[in-house]
């Protein structure tokens, strides 16, 4: 198959014609937005994880300090309206990337994101203010979870069509890079103020620093996302008159291509939430794991995966999307109940077991924006991916903590570890019927032509 027509080429890849070379300033400017997108991605998912890291020290602040575990649980609630509001987000952000562009999409979710972050930061105490705090709290929470879909669809659209169809694999894991990083970054910055500020302290003002270094970092990647250029496959078709069928319509048109993106995001949400997200406080309340301990094996193994994720992108581009499912798949199976036996041996055990089942999950995690990307054509490619992501997240992602510790109360855990390695095979059976798309054309297209690599039904 041919490479795509863009403005800005590979250098690895033929001229095509009629279209300029690749400059220095050109290269620059898509260095430029590669960062503007990453960075921002980052920022979305730095946000999430302060938040599960800060609510204890916040909860008091906001709600009722009368009660404090139902002061906590406010907190939690009011995180999960964050997860229900998903949905609406990708209808919407969804809907903005497909018709005004990748470009508009990402500028609008990361100013509702960043708006949301200065909310928390700034948000007035209860003793102030009563339950209006409480309720400047959940204003910036749906805020963030509407522009999280929009931020994820958009920002996986617009890496996929920016890249070049060789390399498409590596630009994938660009995503999860700053994923995984931000993730690394809120867990620090926890362990460093909780280790330099006094319980008082936190409490009162501490927990208000990353919401605020959040929102100065949104600033910054908003005057970056401003420069980008929009993508050459999403101008290219601007640039053709053809009729916009609804929102629904198309959703439903490509609805076999949405179960996919559903079913494929089910296979892995769990995982990433179980070991990427909640891993160390699983092994802090279920393994009972010194909590310093685990939280520095935590992020020792989240450096080691972001470090494999660029290697496991390039890999993808040669051996194919589907290989790469395969591996992820039957390897989580093989190692689900051995490294759930080894993480509660010990500190250093759980960070082992932690890194292999973070390396298993990047074979996966560095080609999800390709491989998503890849199943719709141009005009519903951001929607197509953004309702079905959405829902995954709410029932799979929002889930997986809880079912992870209560299973663990009830002394049966090991249906929640056959639950992760049935969803993890789900995706390799899902990929087996899906076609081979690594290097294919993301660029418009004939209605004929473009049946041939999207399938509609």
């Amino acid at each position: 198959m041919t490479a795509p027509p863009t403005d800005r080429p590979d250098p690895s890849t033929t001229q095509v014609p009629g279209h300029p070379a690749e400059t220095p300033v050109s290269a620059l400017r898509r260095r430029r937005s590669l960062i503007g997108v990453t960075l921002g991605n980052g920022l979305e998912v730095f946000d999430w994880t302060c938040y599960a890291v800060f609510a204890p020290f916040f909860a008091k602040a906001l709600f009722n300090p009368a009660n404090a575990t139902s002061a906590l649980l406010s907190t939690l609630v009011v995180f999960g309206v964050g997860f229900a509001i998903r949905p609406f987000g990708g209808l919407l952000f969804g809907w903005m990337a497909d018709r005004f562009g990748r470009k508009h999409s990402l500028l609008v979710a990361i100013a509702c994101a960043s708006t949301g972050m200065l909310l928390i930061g700034l948000t007035p105490t209860y003793a102030s203010v009563g339950v209006l705090s409480g309720a400047i709290l959940l204003a910036a929470r749906l805020l963030q979870g509407l522009a999280h879909t929009g931020e994820v669809a958009a920002a996986y659209t617009y890496i996929a069509e920016e890249a070049p169809p060789a390399r498409r694999g590596l630009w994938s894991s660009s995503i999860y890079i700053s994923g995984f990083l931000a993730i690394m970054a809120a867990t620090i910055m926890g362990a460093l103020l909780t280790t330099a500020l006094s319980d008082h302290q936190m409490a009162t003002w501490g927990w208000r620093l990353p919401f605020l270094i959040g929102a100065a970092l949104g600033l910054i990647t908003l005057y970056l996302r401003r420069g980008m250029d929009e993508t050459h496959a999403f101008t290219s078709a601007a640039a053709k008159p053809a009729s916009s069928p609804s929102l629904l319509a198309n959703l439903w048109t490509y609805r076999a291509a949405g179960t996919r993106v559903f079913l494929l995001m089910a296979s892995v949400t769990a995982m990433f939430y179980a070991w990427a997200v909640s891993g160390p406080t699983w092994a802090i309340s279920v393994a009972h794991i010194d909590p310093t301990a685990a939280l520095w094996a935590g992020v020792i193994a989240l450096g080691v995966s972001a470090s494999v994720l660029p290697l496991l992108g390039s890999l993808s581009d040669r051996i194919g999307r589907r290989r790469s499912f395969y591996i992820y798949g039957f390897g989580v199976a093989v190692t689900a109940f051995p490294l759930d036996h080894l993480a509660r041996q010990g500190a250093w055990q759980f960070g082992l077991a932690m890194t292999i089942a973070l390396v298993l999950f990047a074979f996966v995690a560095s080609i999800l924006p390709a491989v998503l990307s890849e199943l719709f054509p141009i005009g519903v490619r951001a929607s197509g991916i953004a309702m079905p992501y959405a829902l995954s997240a709410v029932v799979f992602g929002g889930t997986a903590p809880y079912l992870q510790q209560w299973t663990a109360q009830h002394n049966v855990a090991f249906l929640f570890v056959g639950y992760l390695a049935s969803a993890a095979l789900l995706g390799a059976l899902v990929m087996r019927f899906t076609p081979e798309t690594a290097g294919i054309s993301l660029e418009p297209s004939t209605p004929d032509t473009n049946d041939q690599t999207q399938e509609k039904k």
